[in-house]
């Protein structure tokens, strides 16, 4: 299996958390092409094995190439087929994200591949992740909360490539406990803003 030290291999009770390869592709369509898995994630579903592999090329292939990358295949551990993924960039905003074949969902395998990852950064010395989640998606904000994140703000925002005003909650996760702490870059990026009462 192909992993280097700034994506490494990691193994919880199910799963098995790894670097995307060329060989994946199959499985990497089957994701990124289901109309709902990607309701809710910026890009419009891929309709062509030729668009997956060029897809997965450059947001995986190319970018385990950096000194630090947390992109990784969930895959389960009976037969080491991807079935979704944990993406985590290590810019300022820290930013955490996942996405899994609707096949698997209602069992808690995003959660226990989040926790995983989240674990590796907090021992990495990074001091906070973040999240966001469309507000018509709740069910990714119950994941946020199942790893210990709290709610911060609301945002609106014209996302690209799909070009439509989203709103978005922003969620964080300070390791030190300190939640007076608080990423705003999308708070003053973005002049629509508010603090709900969730």
């Amino acid at each position: 299996m192909n992993n280097s030290e700034n994506t490494p291999l990691i193994q919880t009770e199910r799963l098995i958390l790894r670097k995307f390869t060329e060989d994946d592709l199959d499985d990497f369509f089957l994701i990124m092409s289901d109309v709902e898995t990607n309701r809710f994630l910026p890009w419009h579903r891929i309709k062509t094995l030729e668009e997956a592999r060029l897809f997965l090329q450059k947001n995986y292939i190319e970018y385990y190439k950096k000194t630090s990358a947390y992109h990784y295949a969930i895959c389960l551990q009976e037969n080491d087929k991807v079935i979704g993924y944990v993406n985590f960039d290590n810019e300022n905003s820290h930013d955490f994200g996942y996405g899994l074949r609707k096949e698997f969902w209602h069992k808690e395998i995003t959660t226990e591949a989040s926790q995983a990852i989240i674990n590796k950064l907090k021992m990495n010395g990074y001091r906070f992740v973040t999240a966001t989640h469309d507000i018509n998606n709740p069910r990714s904000g119950a994941i946020m909360k199942k790893l210990g994140m709290r709610y911060c703000y609301s945002y609106v925002e014209q996302w690209q490539p799909k070009d439509i005003s989203v709103t978005f909650r922003m969620y964080q996760l300070n390791f030190d406990k300190n939640d007076d702490s608080v990423y705003m870059g999308y708070y003053n990026k973005h002049p629509k803003h508010f603090i709900e009462n969730l």
